[in-house]
């Protein structure tokens, strides 16, 4: 019989498998607690984590760099007056605030498609993936010659209030990239919903996301790719999310 492999071969094992995870792994023993350099590296991770959920997007610089690059930008609201409000009452950054329903109530050419930029729960994610996203999605979508509504750029928002947003232009089908949960190995990564006659009311399983766009994860070709072939499915198949797998992939 073959013996069991060692424990040092076991300890060397798992500390090689640090190379393909950014998750804390095999971080070692110093005592009853970390070593120092394992223990200093998850405070920063905290603290950066914490910070991006904090920080406010500057809306108008960010507003002008859509602009420049060639896209007719539509600031809006929800209805969390503030950051803090809006980390206390989750339920009001799923409402656009009385200013901002007036703004996209004014009559428009109902677009095929409503593209939101929302701050969500890392403003920095938005900040470093938003654009390349949206400017590589949008290459895609003009080739199909989709109508596409002016690039709505939501504060204070959580992702159901691309539902309002959409509902509002009368879109057929919307995109929201927001800034995802901060986690403790990245506080920048952004995640993309879309939604097939976005309503409010609309469910979590009536989504499709795209998650874990960021430098280490998903780059931001892959998400704006992935996007457009879900946009394709979803015009073409008229569902999203749940029903929308179980017609692709011929689950029960």
């Amino acid at each position: 019989m073959s013996r069991p492999p060692s424990r040092a071969i076991l300890q060397q094992s798992w500390v090689a498998l640090r190379r393909f995870t950014p998750a804390r792994i095999a971080l070692g023993r110093a005592g009853n607690g970390l070593p120092t350099q394992a223990h200093l590296a998850f405070q920063a991770a905290h603290a950066s984590a914490r910070d991006a959920v904090h920080a406010t997007l500057d809306a108008p610089a960010f507003a002008e760099k859509v602009a420049s690059c060639g896209h007719r930008v539509i600031t809006v609201r929800s209805a969390a007056a503030d950051r803090q409000t809006y980390l206390r009452f989750p339920d009001l950054g799923r409402t656009l605030a009385d200013e901002s329903q007036t703004h996209l109530s004014q009559p428009l050419v109902a677009p095929d498609i409503a593209i939101v930029i929302a701050d969500g729960l890392s403003s920095i994610a938005v900040e470093r993936n938003a654009l390349p996203v949206l400017q590589a999605l949008w290459r895609h979508l003009q080739e199909r010659r989709y109508e596409i509504a002016p690039v709505i750029l939501a504060l204070q928002a959580r992702v159901a209030l691309a539902d309002h947003i959409g509902e509002l232009l009368q879109a057929k089908l919307s995109v929201v990239m927001i800034g995802e949960r901060p986690g403790l190995s990245a506080a920048d990564s952004m995640g993309m919903y879309l939604t097939y006659e976005p309503r409010v009311g609309r469910l979590d399983s009536e989504r499709n996301c795209i998650s874990n766009i960021h430098a280490n994860g998903m780059s931001t070709d892959e998400a704006a790719a992935l996007a457009f072939r879900i946009i394709d499915s979803m015009l073409e198949q008229r569902v999203s999310g749940v029903a929308l797998a179980r017609r692709l992939t011929l689950l029960p």
